[in-house]
């Protein structure tokens, strides 16, 4: 004997094909639904986890420009101001700070790098410090340098591609024919560390006549310290200017989140859509089996027998339909990927779409529930259907 699900799927089956397109249809959607929220948790923590590998939440800079404070922070940059470093025991006497760590940023174009010549970076750190803050850094080769003025130079992954330097090799700093002797060589991490090359912050003064002199300051604030008060304080220090990573993060946020709205805009097309073929595909078949819905109803079916039949027929289509969405979205997360950073060139390093089971069976559960109640309508449609009217219909 039949039961009611195995007449739903036979139902299902008389239109292979227009079925086969609903579930495709139901399945796009959900795809796209599982893959912006997991967009929207995997950005925000590749974000998170990029400004936390720079060890520092503030950062003290020469007073200018904003953006080249923040080209400094994040790229590195030409067009440099300097502070004094006396300003390090100033800011270390506030007792939210729990350490610091000094840059002098220096580049010199370079005539032999490329087919043109182009610029080199030089960024000058304190041995002692700078290697606790950036602790995701791993090497390839070697290790950092030990003497704080010690003419030798860690090269980042893709500078000791280009440089095509090993541990051990010389490395000539053009027009102030300087070597220094690389002790070590980093391993890729994603970041703008991959083309910089890190030399002693003692050694960079000394090289490029900038002693007592530095172009940045890393402050790692304590952990339940307040960060704001500690800005406030640095504000009125004279000629510097303060970047605050918490303030960089929340401004990209917004932005992105704008984006998301947008995203999530097409999302909610895609599943009405989906939700209109689902209607579409199951009307269609209350139609063409008017006369059988009557004979139902006529050898003693109730009109919620019939309403139960096409609702889960709605049911059948939406969950095969959110199952291959699901499968899609964990399948062509790469692909996913690799079409937001088309869109988003500036994205943060590390997977910027996080998928687990609690993020698809929500989206399921979603897909599901919006199934049911686009199945109202053509399941309500059926159950009004009047038996002496569709017997009539099929002998006319």
């Amino acid at each position: 004997m039949l039961n009611i699900y195995t007449v739903c799927y036979k139902n299902l089956l008389r239109k292979k094909l227009r079925s086969s397109l609903t579930i495709i249809g139901v399945g796009l959607s959900a795809w796209v639904l599982a893959s912006l929220m997991g967009f929207n948790k995997g950005y925000e923590a590749s974000l998170n986890r990029d400004i936390d590998n720079m060890g520092f939440q503030v950062v003290l800079t020469a007073k200018g420009c904003p953006y080249e404070a923040a080209t400094l922070m994040l790229k590195g940059g030409t067009s440099l101001r300097y502070m004094k470093e006396e300003v390090m025991q100033t800011v270390a006497a506030n007792p939210e700070v729990e350490s610091m760590t000094p840059m002098l940023m220096q580049a010199i174009f370079d005539p032999n790098k490329g087919e043109e010549g182009g610029m080199s970076a030089y960024l000058g750190v304190d041995p002692a410090s700078y290697p606790k803050m950036k602790t995701y850094l791993e090497f390839k080769q070697g290790g950092w340098f030990k003497n704080p003025e010690a003419y030798e130079a860690v090269l980042g992954y893709e500078a000791a591609e280009l440089e095509q330097r090993e541990v051990g090799d010389m490395l000539l700093i053009p027009e102030k024919e300087v070597e220094l002797k690389v002790v070590g060589i980093l391993k890729r991490t994603g970041t703008q560390d991959d083309g910089t090359i890190f030399i002693p912050v003692k050694a960079v003064q000394k090289i490029f006549g900038r002693s007592g002199e530095l172009t940045g300051l890393g402050i790692k604030v304590k952990k339940d310290a307040n960060i704001g008060q500690l800005e406030q304080k640095l504000y009125e220090l004279p000629d510097v200017q303060v970047v605050s990573l918490a303030q960089v993060k929340q401004t990209i946020m917004n932005l992105v989140s704008t984006a998301k709205v947008m995203v999530l805009s097409i999302a909610v097309i895609a599943v009405i859509i989906a939700m209109v073929g689902v209607i579409n595909t199951i009307l269609m078949s209350v139609f063409e089996r008017y006369q059988e819905i009557g004979i139902l109803k006529s050898i003693g079916a109730m009109p919620e027998d019939i309403f139960k039949l096409i609702w889960i027929e709605t049911f059948i289509l939406c969950l095969l339909g959110g199952m291959l969405g699901a499968v899609m979205a964990f399948g062509l997360s790469q692909l996913t990927e690799v079409l937001i950073r088309q869109l988003l060139p500036y994205s943060p390093t590390g997977s910027l779409i996080l998928l687990d089971s609690s993020l698809v069976l929500t989206t399921l559960v979603a897909v599901l529930l919006i199934g049911l109640l686009s199945g109202l309508y053509p399941a309500w449609k059926a159950a009004r259907v009047r038996p002496l009217e569709s017997i009539r219909s099929e002998m006319s």
